[in-house]
């Protein structure tokens, strides 16, 4: 194998190790310029990629690559890539991000096509309810089927359980902002894939920058470790501060975990008071 065509096969595994571990990009037809791969083999292990051949891509058309690692003659699946993604059409950003106010956003991203499954399979998107001034947003994973139905985040049973518990800190939900990182219930509320997250958590930002809020709460093993960019159990997250996108946050169980195990109870509720002693301590260094 010739020297240069080596070089073209290690970058080639080199980018996809790192999108494997940072997938947040999708790569189209006309970014992809290499045309064979099939016998590139290295001495420890080769990736096969189902690549076609370059070609003039259609607007909007999406590359779908497949990526396996073969070591010994084995082919191991690691991970199926980009196959969900939809570039969002010429203008749609621009529109959603000059919006001035929720309501505007929320009609704005209604018919978000941008995670073709998703769009499919959702009754609706579910953008948040609650105060566009609050001072505190809480930001779950992703709508559940509940949720999908009615519009709304957190309803159901653990809906409930969430405003029990911001009424025993004198938080109303009327006061505060509630979201989920995700606006879309992925199917059989598997988890939010990473490029389902790329895809929505730029609508998260804009909540945010327009909310303006003084402390996050981030509810749910998935919600702290995908804002925190942590693998960490949750168990060792929750207790302490931390910072998102320049606002104080703090992270605990999601109330559907707590109706599964009722040790977890006392933890979240040493957590939200914790939570309401640095609302309190804010609110009055700001007088």
């Amino acid at each position: 194998m010739s020297s240069g065509k080596n070089k073209i096969l290690e970058d080639t595994i080199n980018y996809l190790k790192f999108y494997q571990e940072h997938s947040s990009y999708t790569v189209y037809k006309n970014e992809i310029n290499i045309s064979d791969f099939s016998s590139g083999i290295f001495e420890k292990e080769r990736v096969k990629v189902n690549l076609k051949p370059k070609e003039k891509s259609k607007p909007g058309e999406v590359l779908a690559v497949s990526q396996n690692i073969i070591k010994n003659d084995k082919e191991i699946f690691v991970k199926e890539t980009f196959a969900n993604a939809m570039p969002p059409k010429e203008g749609r950003e621009e529109g959603w991000m000059e919006c001035s106010n929720l309501d505007s956003f929320a009609e704005a991203i209604k018919d978000c096509p941008k995670c073709r499954l998703l769009a499919e399979t959702r009754k609706q998107v579910v953008f948040g309810t609650g105060n566009p001034n609050a001072d505190v947003v809480v930001v779950g994973e992703a709508p559940g089927a509940d949720e999908d139905v009615q519009g709304k985040p957190f309803v159901g049973r653990a809906g409930k359980l969430l405003t029990e518990i911001l009424k025993a800190i004198n938080f109303s939900r009327e006061e505060v902002f509630i979201c989920n990182i995700l606006k879309c219930r992925p199917p059989d509320n598997r988890n939010p894939m990473s490029d389902e997250i790329a895809n929505c958590e730029p609508y998260l930002f804009k909540q945010l920058e327009m909310i303006k809020p003084k402390l996050i709460l981030a509810v749910g093993t998935f919600a702290a470790q995908t804002l925190l960019r942590s693998k960490e159990p949750l168990g060792k997250m929750r207790g302490k501060f931390y910072t998102y996108k320049g606002i104080k946050m703090m992270v605990t169980y999601h109330p559907a975990a707590l109706l599964r195990n009722p040790n977890w109870k006392k933890p979240t509720w040493e957590d939200v008071q914790l939570f309401r002693k640095e609302y309190d301590r804010i609110v009055e260094s700001e007088k």
